[in-house]
């Protein structure tokens, strides 16, 4: 039986999760009630263009779930609205799925996961980049071996985004909106956890943001592994995918990735000359293709945790370590000394 959903937020992000809606890992599962927006436009705009006749159409998510069967609510709000509507949800008894970053602060992040715990209710994170055949044929790699002990991912974002909206006077906007997905990555990847981490943050020449466009970060993570990200987006004229361009490190070897459809693993074949000789090996598949199509399998494995029981594998729990990175970084950048973060 469908499960009745609210969607929070109807700007322009809202009309990527409803067509999510209709892959097949979620087709038929539910059912959109209600779309929740101050703009009542905005939200009457989605409901005529996505055809959602059974939708009602609201500025409160408060009032309109005292009023009406809601068992989900997607959160696609701007993230200073985050903290608000997660707790409103969950007061409500609701399940929740929100946009990233989970919280505007780590003090936030850990309130709402209190919350979710008291409430017994699944929350979870679209970390949506995490599910991406790339990331899952390179985490499937690692973890066959081929590349030894992990000692080092390192990755480069460079894209020179005009969104125009929030985020052009958003405070450490690239950190804070876009540098957790590869951060996330890096965890998913390396199977390791956060340490410390050292940050420069810029706003380059030229940039059209109000502030924090730019960001270098080292960062160690457990295992001694190193893990550093040179990213900017204002940086125009070579963009590098949306998914950062990836060089992992392991004592037998290397596999680099472009963030899209170029890989390349070479690991050391003999054991003479000053450069070994190396050889190509193969990057394996992924392991599950229904995790391989982005935000629809984000939102198939929140789903599933709602059917089941059971933790989806970006929950506020878990997501909590990645935006750890986040403000550890911008700690940084803010003390120009090396930041802990704390387990």
């Amino acid at each position: 039986m469908a499960r009745n959903v609210v969607l929070v937020g109807c700007g322009n992000m809202a009309g990527g999760w409803l067509k999510a809606l209709d892959d097949p890992a979620n087709a038929g599962r539910v059912r959109v009630v209600g779309l929740v927006d101050q703009n009542l436009a905005a939200a009457e705009k989605i409901k005529a263009e996505f055809g959602l006749a059974e939708a009602d159409v609201a500025d409160n998510l408060a009032t309109f779930l005292s009023s009406h069967d809601a068992e989900i609510v997607f959160d696609v709000a701007v993230p200073d609205a985050r903290h608000a509507i997660v707790e409103t949800a969950l007061a409500h008894g609701c399940h929740i799925l929100t946009e990233k970053p989970m919280a505007a602060s780590l003090d936030q992040a850990k309130a709402i996961n209190a919350a979710a715990a008291r409430a017994g209710r699944v929350h979870a994170v679209t970390q949506n980049r995490r599910f991406s055949t790339g990331i899952r044929r390179v985490r499937a790699t690692i973890e066959s071996g081929v590349l030894g002990q992990i000692t080092g991912v390192h990755c480069d974002f460079f894209i020179g985004a005009h969104f125009g909206g929030f985020r052009d006077v958003m405070e450490h906007v690239l950190l804070l909106d876009m540098a957790i997905h590869t951060f996330d990555a890096a965890r998913f990847v390396s199977g390791q956890e956060p340490l410390a981490a050292y940050c420069l943050e810029t706003n380059p020449a030229g940039s059209w943001y109000a502030n924090g466009a730019a960001a270098n970060v080292i960062f160690e993570f457990t295992d001694s592994v190193a893990v550093t990200y040179r990213g900017s987006w204002c940086a125009q004229g070579a963009n590098t995918n949306w998914d950062s361009s990836w060089r992992i490190i392991g004592t037998k070897g290397t596999l680099l990735w472009d963030g899209e459809n170029g890989f390349e693993a070479r690991v050391v074949d003999g054991d003479e000359g000053f450069l070994r000789p190396t050889r190509e090996v193969e990057i394996l598949p992924p392991r599950n293709e229904r995790e391989t199509r982005g935000h629809a399998s984000v939102i198939a494995d929140f789903l599933d945790a709602v059917d089941t029981g059971k933790m989806p594998e970006t929950s506020g729990t878990d997501n909590i370590k990645s935006l750890s990175m986040v403000f550890a970084a911008i700690e940084s950048a803010q003390s120009r000394q090396r930041v802990s973060i704390a387990s």
